[in-house]
């Protein structure tokens, strides 16, 4: 999971009254909006605390791959919905405990690893 605060419009297209979904209905969630956009290297997805979540423009649409990564975002945004998981430009926050986070790496266990490393508690799932 990356984490990213800023102030880019998300230019979220709920689409028809049929499907308010999101901007990409191949890819959308009840409720969630999904947004393809260009990503950091590495990042295929990204949950964010405003309720959307962003997936990379590289990944196809309807693939595996697609579902995956959107499964493992949903999974952050119920996190965040129920209290587990929150964040700002400076630190993260699961279950309770804050870890200090500065230009895309957050200390753990006295280590500085980059945003979205296996190691984190919160990526575990």
């Amino acid at each position: 999971m990356a984490f990213k605060l800023g102030g880019e419009n998300r230019k979220i297209n709920y689409g028809s009254a049929k499907n308010n979904f999101g901007s990409d209905p191949d890819a959308s969630i009840p409720g969630v909006p999904v947004i393809r956009k260009k990503l950091d290297k590495g990042v295929m997805g990204e949950a964010n605390d405003d309720g959307t979540i962003f997936i990379s423009d590289k990944i196809e649409p309807g693939s595996e791959e697609e579902r995956k990564v959107l499964m493992h975002e949903m999974t952050h945004m119920v996190d965040m919905k129920v209290g587990k998981l929150s964040y700002t430009d400076n630190s993260i926050t699961w279950l309770g405990k804050t870890y200090d986070r500065h230009e895309g790496k957050i200390s753990y266990n006295g280590e500085w690893l980059p945003e979205g490393h296996d190691d984190f508690p919160w990526e575990q799932h």
